[in-house]
């Protein structure tokens, strides 16, 4: 219990020190994430939140666990992501640098600590699935996906700060369920930063709006924790974690990425471009405030995360829960397939479902 206390609040306040430290100097040195026809900031805003994460979590995490090749190979990439994405944010570079660089942190993820996907599960319902030859590409691609998706998803204020404590409050809960007591712990020095991080980021009374943003710094290597802990979760045999949960816990975030990548490639553009057609976009088009975007999609979160979960306690068939994601997906895709449609269901969904809650809980 008392390493869990020291994680949780000595990240929390390593976070917000830094935070408090880079905010005068970003204003200084002209360190700020301009707002311009894609972007929903209405002033200049430091990008520096991720410094403040990264630095959160990482400090507890080498004190508690020492120097050994594994935790300076996490760090190391880490480090690596934080850096190009630092540049990103105040220079704009080319994705293909942003993709080298973040290719060679999954490498050194990969063969530094040993953490991979060496197996997903009976998928088809034909047994385990093990990967062989290809456990070092599916598992580049599963970390560059979630760098990328978290990176993507970042759009307004404290939408994805909120999201991935939901998500890491659920990765907790799995480790705790399955005896991984030691990343349990380890995962509290990433709620305290994330919560330290929301304090400047979330807006609330007090503050109209974000004072920082996370920044591609903070997305890029929170996503590659994140993958971190799945291929920890999912791949130790002491700790037997379906594979199939990992997508249930991070519904918004994937679902939303992979219909955009699809809908751009259809288009012919980029799919690293800038846009305005995440799902946050569409639902600040169809008129919800920012605040509710952040707590429907943190709801949404914790929903499909614990529906994941519960199926698998049921015992549901992993091809049955392959089935429903792809079904979901799916109707997301058919949704946003043109923005009118979308902005017809959002807008709905706005007037006749919340809007109906909201009434409801005004007159009780």
């Amino acid at each position: 219990m008392f390493a869990v206390v020291s994680n949780f609040f000595g990240s929390l306040l390593i976070c917000m020190a830094v935070i408090a430290l880079l905010l005068p100097l970003s204003h200084r040195l002209g360190w700020l994430d301009k707002p311009d026809a894609r972007k929903q900031h209405e002033a200049p805003t430091p990008a520096i939140g991720g410094f403040g994460v990264f630095l959160g979590i990482v400090l507890p995490f080498l004190l508690g666990n020492g120097l050994s090749v594994e935790t300076l190979s996490f760090v190391a990439g880490g480090l690596l992501l934080v850096l190009v994405g630092a540049l990103d944010d105040r220079f704009h570079i080319n994705w293909k640098i942003r993709l080298a660089v973040q290719l060679l942190a999954t490498l050194v993820m990969i063969y530094g600590t040993g953490a991979r996907a060496e197996h997903i599960g009976p998928l088809f319902g034909f047994g385990d699935i093990e990967l062989g030859a290809w456990s070092v590409p599916f598992t580049v691609f599963i970390t560059l996906s979630l760098i990328n998706v978290l990176n993507m998803f970042d759009g307004i204020d404290g939408l994805i700060g909120m999201v991935t404590a939901a998500v890491t409050s659920m990765f907790v809960c799995a480790a705790v369920y399955s005896g991984a007591y030691d990343i349990a712990e380890g995962l509290f020095c990433a709620l305290g930063a994330l919560t330290g991080f929301l304090w400047f980021n979330l807006r609330r009374p007090g503050q109209a709006r974000a004072r920082v943003f996370l920044g591609d710094a903070g997305s890029g290597f929170i996503g590659f924790l994140l993958a971190f802990v799945i291929f920890r979760l999912t791949q130790n045999p002491g700790h037997p974690v379906s594979p199939v949960l990992g997508p249930y816990l991070l519904v918004p975030p994937i679902v939303d990425g992979l219909v955009v990548i699809v809908h751009r490639v259809r288009k012919g553009i980029s799919p690293f471009a800038a846009g305005r057609d995440h799902a946050h976009h569409l639902m600040l088009d169809a008129g919800f405030s920012v605040t509710r975007i952040v707590v429907l999609m943190t709801a949404l979160t914790l929903v499909a995360g614990l529906f994941g979960a519960l199926s698998m306690l049921l015992d549901v068939p992993a091809p049955v829960l392959v089935m429903l994601y792809i079904l979901m997906t799916f109707t997301w895709f058919w949704i946003t397939e043109t923005r009118e449609r979308a902005l017809r269901f959002l807008g709905w969904l706005q007037r006749k479902v919340i809007g109906g809650v909201s009434a409801v809980e005004q007159s009780s």
